[in-house]
């Protein structure tokens, strides 16, 4: 068995197989300030009380502070919700995205079975969990019940070999991956990734990697937790080890398909409008202009997402005609900019700090695009109209071709920046 048919069993009592339809227990359920509300309206259609509030939380990260009435609206909602049920994993003042937030504060453990209402839940994967998204109305039934159903999803092992060149991220690796399967190559497959180059990529990378595995059409990601992997939750949990539920696949584990990936040689990838797995080398695009070059999100706002940037821009001004927008994914993360000197190599570059949350990556506010207006972005999604006007267009790259291409103006490569 690969490694979420044993979490999946593990959960439902039984050996499972793909195609099965299972109702197991959640160990951890969440929702966010866009979602909270409506998953908060059915749920009072059906119960009084969560099933348990110890194992829900509710963060505020989409729009941050409230930027309309709207917002303001949907946020009061939730925080009235959370004072009802005496939910104490709440993060409502800033702490940043949740699918850094809940890592950092202990959450996330191998073998669970997460959910939580927004697609990027998937994260959870990089840790050895079993984690997906699903809609408001599934989510209220969780926070009835604690129990879900799932159709156990086949398998595609994804190996990725080669050697790891100096200017390539696990933001290249991912886009890669998705420009050859597609977006929807792998709809309702489990993307378990393995190889030399995952078994040594380090946490952030892997959670970078989970985290877009939605974007070809997957469950879930998940990666087998190595020691490093191990050694970060045991910190963040405050539990040995030796107490998790650490899962892994059968060497003669049954996939649906295994697909392997060479990176020793590819370039930095470039997910090009108006798809993400319109995926080109850097050099099929460089020299294109932009007028804003955003880094952040819950897939590329981390510390190490900020260092690469750092040392891009350090000693550099941004281009007159782009503005650089930076968003630290939490505020642990933005303390650590702080205290690095990332931050002030930022400000000092010309770039503008936003708060840690989502803002630009959704178009919700702190980075809206106009009319014509090209970004370059360390985010997930490119779709039309993703980061403001329709007819704006966005392309995604690692933090490091979004700094280099705010200092000249135009898509660049890294190794051009002296």
């Amino acid at each position: 068995m690969n490694i979420t048919e044993k979490i999946l069993s593990n959960k439902a009592g039984h050996e499972v197989t793909p195609g099965e339809i299972i109702e197991i227990e959640v160990d951890l359920a969440m929702s966010h300030d866009g979602t909270s509300p409506p998953t908060i309206k059915n749920f009072e259609k059906i119960s009084k009380n969560v099933w348990n509030p110890d194992k829900i939380a509710i963060v505020f990260d989409h729009n941050v502070p409230a930027n309309t009435i709207g917002s303001a609206e949907f946020q009061k909602v939730a925080r009235n919700f959370i004072k009802n049920q005496n939910i104490k994993n709440h993060f409502i003042h800033g702490e940043g995205i949740c699918h850094q937030v809940l890592p950092e504060n202990g959450l996330v453990e191998p073998g669970k079975v997460i959910v939580g209402a927004d697609s990027h839940t998937c994260t959870y994967g990089a840790f050895g969990a079993f984690s997906t998204g699903m809609g408001a109305t599934d989510l209220s039934m969780v926070y009835a019940t604690g129990k879900t159903w799932f159709m156990v999803p086949e398998a595609l092992k994804l190996e990725v070999t080669g050697l790891l060149s100096e200017h390539i991220k696990a933001k290249d690796i991912i886009l890669h991956i998705i420009g050859k399967i597609g977006a929807n190559g792998a709809t309702y497959k489990s993307a378990e990734f393995c190889g030399n180059i995952i078994n040594n990529i380090d946490i952030e990378g892997r959670q970078t990697i989970c985290n877009m595995t939605i974007e070809m059409g997957a469950k879930n990601g998940i990666i087998e937790p190595n020691r490093e992997t191990l050694e970060f939750i045991s910190n963040r949990t405050k539990k040995p080890i030796d107490s998790f539920n650490v899962f892994k696949s059968d060497e003669d584990s049954v996939y649906s398909k295994e697909i392997t990936f060479d990176i020793t040689d590819i370039e930095q990838q470039i997910a090009c409008p108006n798809d993400v797995d319109n995926v080109k080398g850097i050099s099929k695009v460089e020299g294109t202009a932009v007028d804003q070059c955003f880094i952040g999100s819950c897939t590329n706002g981390r510390l190490s997402d900020l260092e690469d940037a750092a040392k891009i821009l350090d000693g550099h001004k941004i281009n007159d005609d782009v503005r650089l927008i930076i968003a630290p994914a939490s505020k642990e993360v933005y303390e650590d900019a702080i205290s690095k000197g990332y931050i002030k190599t930022f400000l000092d570059s010309g770039a503008i700090i936003c708060n840690p949350g989502c803002g630009p990556c959704l178009g919700g506010h702190m980075g809206v695009l106009s009319e014509d207006e090209v970004c370059i972005s360390t985010t997930n999604r490119n779709f039309k109209g993703r980061m403001g006007d329709p007819k704006s267009k966005i392309y995604l790259s690692n933090s490091e071709v979004v700094a280099s291409s705010a200092i000249e103006g135009i898509i660049t490569n890294p190794e051009n920046i002296k």
